[in-house]
């Protein structure tokens, strides 16, 4: 019932927990990590490798290791194991996040299949297609995104291909590109805000006369669309149109905003709506959409981002992740002292519901109602 946001209540009498109408694994990333798994039963007899983590998940990423899979290269690119030591016969699992046409050609080359075991999401696919299409028509692509995420470093690749291109990471980015296209501030001072950001050649002149906005998929949608909303209001003072002229200068994109990023982050919205003592988000502490739930949370109560069970210390301390400053803080007495605690919970596109399980059993093993949740899992696998 998509249309319903409303929490899913599970009421264990002194512990009420509120789980987020929509969480956990996308399509994408289901997709990605049943390729995988196949890919390694198939194929017992051959040397088998990641690109790079398979999404951003320890316990994943960690049982494929346990398989004698190995990662080519850490998630901000860097070579852990050279690309001439590979052979054609040699598998290379390309991961959801998808990988850029200069990877795709160093493979090639070597003679290793891209395509066979290619587990790119198709949303974000869809952003690359749709950033080739508004190119065809004479438009430059600005991709919100973080710069060094992997899905961010390929969407660039693909689209600056096709088109001139640029990453703007967030609103405060977006403005300062506004002062360049109405010519607030001189050209020269480009380099200075957007270095090693925009494709080869790219002229801040005249490139963002057309363009269109396209995104990294795991953003807050509603950033997006924010900074899609905001450049479009700025192209259209500067150049005096109308709403019925707009699209000469920008293109309309945001038929590429992915559906799983935007339901969990709406359930969230909508479990916010619940009054409760904290929240608890779970999910890897490199996941670019974990941490955008995070920020969701934090803006209502007090919120821990975990990445698994044994983070919860016990009742009265709790490790989590700080993803500012990108480090592990320890927080005491993070449970109320009153009859009825309440904690609202949900988890990134990439925590398998297990680890959510596991969390939810560790919660209850603190309030002595475990045996209450192991009756209701039994109620649910009837």
């Amino acid at each position: 019932m998509k249309k319903d946001l409303s929490p899913t209540l599970l009421d264990f009498g002194p512990l009420r927990i509120f789980l987020a109408r929509h969480f956990g694994f996308c399509y994408g990333v289901e997709n990605a990590i049943e390729i995988s798994f196949k890919t390694i039963e198939n194929n017992s007899d051959k040397n088998i490798y990641l690109l790079s983590e398979m999404i951003h998940n320890p316990q994943v990423n960690a049982d494929l290791l346990s398989r004698g899979v190995k990662f080519l290269q850490d998630t901000s690119g860097k070579q852990l194991i050279p690309f001439e030591s590979l052979s054609p016969d040699d598998i290379v699992i390309i991961p959801a996040f998808g990988t850029t046409l200069e990877i795709e050609k160093k493979l090639a080359d070597i003679g290793v299949s891209t395509q066979t075991f290619n587990t790119t999401c198709p949303f974000v696919e869809k952003v690359w297609n749709r950033s080739e299409q508004i190119s065809k028509k004479g438009y430059s692509i600005v991709i919100h995104g973080k710069p060094g995420h992997e899905e961010t470093r390929a969407t660039f690749s693909h689209a600056s291909a096709q088109a001139p291109s640029i990453v703007v990471k967030n609103m405060a980015e977006a403005e300062i590109l506004a002062d360049f296209i109405t010519g607030k501030k001189p050209a020269e001072d480009f380099d200075i805000y957007f270095k090693n950001r925009y494709s080869e050649g790219f002229d801040i002149r005249k490139d963002l006369e057309r363009f269109g906005v396209v995104n990294q998929t795991t953003q807050l949608a509603t950033d997006t669309l924010a900074i899609s909303g905001y450049l479009k209001n700025v192209v259209k003072e500067h150049y005096g149109l109308d709403e019925t002229n707009i699209q000469k200068r920008f293109a309309d994109t945001r038929d590429t905003l992915c559906y799983a990023t935007n339901d969990n982050q709406s359930a969230v919205n909508g479990m916010l709506e619940q009054k409760a003592d904290l929240a608890v988000v779970v999910g890897g502490y490199n996941s670019s959409n974990t941490t955008h739930l995070v920020e969701l949370c934090e803006h209502s109560m007090p919120t821990y981002f975990i990445n698994s069970a044994d983070k919860i210390i016990s009742a009265k301390t709790i490790s989590h992740f700080d993803y500012r400053s990108r480090t592990e803080l320890q927080t005491n007495n993070f449970l109320p002292e009153k009859q009825v605690t309440d904690i609202l919970m949900t988890s990134g596109a990439s925590c398998p519901d297990a680890i959510v399980e596991s969390v939810i059993m560790r919660i209850a093993e603190l309030f002595g109602v475990e045996e209450k949740v192991e009756k209701m899992i039994e109620m649910f696998n009837c």
